[in-house]
């Protein structure tokens, strides 16, 4: 890992299912390394986390990341979010069909996985897109999925 800051996920308890999900999802992606919690009766710090994810590092698109089961104490909100930039509708629409899970948490290009994560599904350009007067702004206010078209005629 090559990155000065590099994100880390706490998952309750599918941080490696979660792995493989985005690994196979994202281009130029891969899991780097799984390390798991040894067994509980070694330690009983680790009761119940027996084969879960201590460690794990995967990469994104070029983008590190590092993750781990931790139970369910932390959970994911939308005040951290990953954007996606994405070059046209069709790259729009694979990742929001792809990491929406959750309707009723989705505004402006803003969704949210089965996980809990928070995804920012955008145009790479759309601020220019949305620079182009007060109509284009409030369109893009009313949609959840960005629909590029829309934008441009608004």
């Amino acid at each position: 890992m090559n990155q000065a800051i590099i994100p880390s996920l706490w998952f309750d308890n599918n941080a490696e299912e979660a792995m493989n999900f985005y690994v196979q999802l994202f281009p130029h992606s891969h899991i780097n390394h799984i390390e798991h919690y040894p067994d509980e009766s070694l330690d009983e710090h680790f009761e119940g986390m027996s084969g879960k994810v201590i460690n794990g590092s995967f990469t994104l698109n070029g983008v590190d990341f590092i993750c781990l089961d931790g139970g369910p104490l932390f959970k994911f909100n939308e005040a951290v979010s990953f954007t996606v930039q994405c070059k046209n509708q069709a790259e729009i629409d694979y990742y929001w069909d792809a990491l929406s899970s959750h309707p009723e948490n989705e505004q402006c290009g803003w969704c949210k996985d089965k996980y809990g994560v928070s995804w920012q599904i955008i145009p790479a350009n759309l601020g220019e897109l949305v620079s182009r007067g007060p109509a284009a702004m409030q369109a893009m206010m009313k949609m959840k999925k960005i629909v590029i078209a829309e934008l441009e005629n608004a």
